[in-house]
């Protein structure tokens, strides 16, 4: 499964959040980065499956990005399991080892 991690701290808004997506994906500069360009990159674009984790997301974030957030959440149902995404407040520790 691939895996895609967007740490919150270091996007503060949505088009930091595009850029990063793009980056991320390696897409060109014909992505529309707004939410109908997204929902057709997620949906129908990227490789699946995918686990993608919104790291360091807390309330405040949550409310500045609920629309990213539900559509992620639209795109996880609409694709059946093959896309997981995960909403966490602070990054997850790695095992030692």
């Amino acid at each position: 499964m691939n895996k895609m991690s967007f740490d919150f701290n270091h996007i503060p808004d949505l088009p930091a959040f595009y850029r990063e997506f793009v980056r991320q994906l390696e897409l060109t500069d014909s992505f529309g980065a707004n939410l109908d360009a997204l929902w057709d990159e997620v949906t129908g674009g990227i490789t699946l499956p995918v686990e993608i984790d919104f790291i360091n997301l807390n309330t405040s974030r949550k409310r500045r990005f609920g629309a990213l957030i539900l559509l992620f959440e639209e795109a996880e149902e609409e694709l059946e399991g093959e896309l997981r995404l995960n909403l966490l407040e602070k990054p997850v520790a790695k095992a030692k080892g």
